[in-house]
Formats: structure tokens, C-alpha cells, sequence
């Protein structure tokens, strides 16, 4: 079984998000904030899981505030904004921190030494998808778009898998 099955977050009110509950889906694991110019991604991150959520896919979203504070609200706050403003219905954690000392262990996986992607996360939206076996496939910019091809074409090709 993949490491990334025994990873735990908060999630966004405070339950616990479990990913054994993903083993054999497609994830796009993305980090977020609400006050970005990139934040607009929201849109496409949700369009993403209307349209492939009903195959064993779902993007979850982890607020940051490590990048500018561009994620200063509360969770209600983040939870509300992305509701009303993109109608997000995809699973949203508790803020983490993505690099540094407190960098949570789910994302020292994905992007520390030995990961298969490594690097500190550069910014706001940069997205890791993960296959159903629970390996890391890719890593996309926070400059690609959720619609992108490469990413639906990822997405596809994992589903397929």
C-alpha cells in the first residue's frame, strides 16, 4: 500500500480527512488561498470534479497562507468564500504549510527529499495528482490551469490506468 494512504489532515471543520479513504481513486491534491491571482483556479478545480468525480476522481484543497498571506481568513471564512464566490463542493482541510519547519508531513511526501516530484511548492495552486494505486504521477505549475490539457489529459490517463 502506498505511504500515502496513511496520511491524516484536518479537515476544513474540523473533522478528520482520512486518505485510505481515496486508495483506488484519482486525486488532485492542490495547495489554495482565497486572495491570489491565481485564485480564479478555484472555477476550474471544480469543474474538474463535476466532470470526473462520477469515474473515482476528487480534487482536495489545502488553504496555505505561507505565500504572501494570501490565505489570512478563518476556515469558515475560506470554507464561505470558496462556496459562495466558485460554489467549490470538493474537500477543503484546515490551513497547513506546504514548505519549511512546519511544513506538514503529507506535503514533505510529496515534494521533500527522496519525493518523486521534489522541491519546495512555489506558490499558491501547484497541484500533485495522485494515481489510484496511490503514487505521485505529476506535478503541475501553478501557472496550468486546471482545464489545461496536460492536466485533463493526466487526469484521463490515470482513470484509465
Amino acid at each position: 500500500m502506498s505511504p500515502i494512504y496513511d496520511f491524516k489532515v484536518n479537515g476544513i471543520q474540523g473533522d478528520e480527512l482520512s486518505f485510505s479513504k481515496y486508495k483506488g481513486d484519482v486525486v488532485l491534491l492542490v495547495n489554495v488561498a482565497s486572495k491570489c491571482g491565481l485564485t480564479p483556479q478555484y472555477a476550474g478545480l471544480q469543474k474538474l470534479q463535476d466532470q470526473f468525480s462520477e469515474q473515482g476522481f476528487s480534487v482536495i484543497g489545502f488553504p496555505c497562507n505561507q505565500f504572501a498571506g494570501q490565505e489570512p481568513g478563518t476556515a469558515s471564512e475560506i470554507q464561505s468564500f470558496c462556496k459562495m464566490t466558485y460554489q467549490v463542493h470538493f474537500p477543503l482541510t484546515a490551513k497547513i504549510e506546504v514548505n519549511g519547519e512546519n511544513r506538514h508531513p503529507l506535503y514533505a511526501y510529496l515534494a521533500g527529499e527522496g519525493a518523486a516530484f521534489p522541491g519546495d511548492i512555489s506558490w499558491n495552486f501547484e497541484k500533485f495528482l495522485i494515481g489510484k494505486d496511490g503514487t505521485v504521477l505529476q506535478r503541475f505549475s501553478p501557472k496550468t490551469a486546471p482545464e489545461d490539457k496536460a492536466v485533463t489529459q493526466a487526469i484521463q490517463a490515470a482513470l484509465q490506468a
